[in-house]
């Protein structure tokens, strides 16, 4: 500041004097004025912006077009009408398919098979939603733009298992026990095979968890469970058949016409052939099946070597043959059929000397041969039924009668001895006793003959003359007639009775007490 003349400084002047003094120049504006120009220019730029996001959600909103960004399956929805998205979504689910995937193999299905069932319009619907609500646009802007669209769909867990079950065929295998088979004559173990089922119940629960991941990732993984073999070590048993396998078996077949018996030995390696084993995994042992065919062949081979008009039953015989081989049994008692025979008449045949010649009452004849009528002629062939026919009852072996008719004479053989020698008396001309192999099929303390009204003691009947007719021809002691007069009593020794054989009262009723029902009857002629 100026000073005045002649008047002293004041000290704090004087000391201000002594220092420089600075003012602050004014702010300089010149060379800045584009700032705000272009604040403003950026302003409108963003309020450009806006109104346009704003006019174009506006008109996205009211519009029929899909909000940008929204997807589903993949497939980019946005900008297209709804009904455009029904149509698209409807052929991706036509074409869409799902792997059943197992370790037997894989099946290609439909979603529908699953249970799994897709709405296209309502799914077009929801994706026409998007963006048209402010919570919907938030999310959108949040979510950089993009819409994951879920799908409008349901799960029909019912119609799932229902066609799921069936692939429990393809799916399910029975478990395999251990077992034994018979290999070059050796007994060898088979090794056990677990199994499998199908577990429907878990497979459902696995895809009602979570249907969509399912059709996602377009596959379905098949649950199994294993099914454990209920036999899995048989080696005691395998030694129990070895065993076995060392033993012979000898037949033993008894031809009760001819009263000889055949003996032949079975060794292992036959009959080892003829046989399989399996294994009960109920009761843990195994059982030997035979091969039937093989069976029948070899004996029949066999048995036609020793008399092509030999057989057995088979029906019964190789039943007994594999029985006696899973016991270990030595012998079996087997019995010879006869096949029937052709016999071509010969000058003179009548179908009473027919009978007599084969031992097979004419009657019988008769009924084998319907066709032939009462008059024979030479040359002609005739079928005689086989002599088993007489025979029905099970063969009692080591008891025997023998009926001699030109000597009149009876003998009872036990186990090859002569127990009994007796006189007999046989049918007279006009009703003889025909010849044949019988056998004792019937007791009756006292039977009545309503024909030649006799009473008959200690009857025993040996066979029908006419196989259609109820009555027998036996053996019996003394017959009476009105409950009084004794018969025949002074005839033994010679033809006298209607077919039947005459015995003394004493030796009937020994032979009645002896003779059970299926001992042979021979009758010689």
């Amino acid at each position: 500041m100026p000073f005045l003349p002649g008047t002293p400084p004041h000290p704090a002047a004087a000391a201000a004097a002594d220092q420089e003094i600075w003012i602050p120049a004014p702010p300089q504006t010149r060379g800045r004025g584009w700032l705000i120009p272009a604040l403003l220019a950026l302003a409108f730029a963003f309020l450009a912006v806006g109104m346009t996001l704003a006019v174009g959600t506006y008109l996205l909103w009211a519009g029929e077009r899909i909000f940008p960004g929204t997807e589903l399956f993949g497939i980019d929805l946005g900008g297209r009408t709804s009904t455009e998205v029904s149509a698209i979504l409807s052929l991706y689910w036509e074409e869409r398919r799902i792997t059943l995937e197992a370790e037997t193999g894989q099946w290609s299905v439909s979603p529908e098979i699953l249970g799994i069932r897709f709405d296209p319009e309502a799914t077009s619907q929801r994706a026409h939603s998007q963006g048209r609500s402010l919570d919907s646009l938030m999310q959108i802007i949040g979510d950089g733009g993009r819409v994951n669209l879920t799908p409008v769909w349901e799960f029909d867990a019912a119609a799932a298992e229902a066609n799921l079950s069936a692939y429990t065929p393809h799916l399910s295998r029975a478990p395999v026990n251990a077992s034994l088979r018979i290999s070059n004559g050796q007994v060898e173990q088979t090794a056990a095979v677990d199994g499998r089922r199908f577990d429907l119940q878990a497979t459902v629960a696995a895809l009602a968890a979570d249907p969509a991941k399912v059709f996602v990732e377009g596959r379905l993984p098949l649950v199994t469970a294993p099914v454990p073999a209920a036999v899995v070590d048989v080696s005691g048993l395998a030694q129990q058949a070895t065993q076995l396998l060392d033993r012979s078996l000898t037949l033993h077949a008894y031809d009760p016409i001819l009263d000889q018996t055949h003996s032949g030995q079975l060794t292992p390696d036959l009959w080892s052939s003829w046989l399989s084993l399996t294994l009960d995994s109920e009761t843990s042992e195994f059982q030997w099946v035979l091969d039937q065919e093989r069976a029948e062949q070899y004996l029949a081979g066999h048995l036609e070597s020793i008399d092509p008009r030999f057989h057995l039953d088979y029906q019964t015989a190789l039943p007994a043959i594999q029985e006696a081989i899973s016991r270990g049994q030595g012998e079996l008692e087997l019995r010879i059929f006869h096949y029937p025979s052709q016999h071509q008449v010969q000058s003179g045949d009548t179908f009473s000397s027919i009978g007599r010649q084969y031992g097979i009452p004419y009657p019988w004849i008769q009924q084998a041969n319907p066709g032939v009528g009462d008059s024979l002629s030479v040359g002609q062939w005739v079928t005689i039924p086989s002599p088993d026919n007489l025979l029905p009852l099970p063969i009692v072996e080591n008891k025997r009668v023998i009926i001699s008719i030109s000597q009149q004479r009876m003998w009872a053989y036990e186990s090859g001895a002569l127990k009994w020698e007796w006189l007999v008396s046989t049918g007279i001309e006009s009703s003889p006793t025909t010849p044949g192999i019988f056998q004792i099929q019937s007791h009756e303390p006292n039977a009545y003959a309503a024909s030649w009204d006799l009473w008959m003691p200690y009857f025993m009947g040996i066979y029908q003359p006419v196989p259609t007719a109820a009555f027998m021809n036996g053996f019996h002691g003394f017959p009476t007639r009105d409950g009084s007069n004794l018969l025949w009593t002074g005839n033994l020794g010679g033809p006298v009775t209607y077919g039947c054989i005459l015995l003394s009262n004493t030796n009937a009723a020994l032979l009645y007490e002896w003779a059970e029902e299926g001992v042979i009857v021979e009758v010689q002629p």
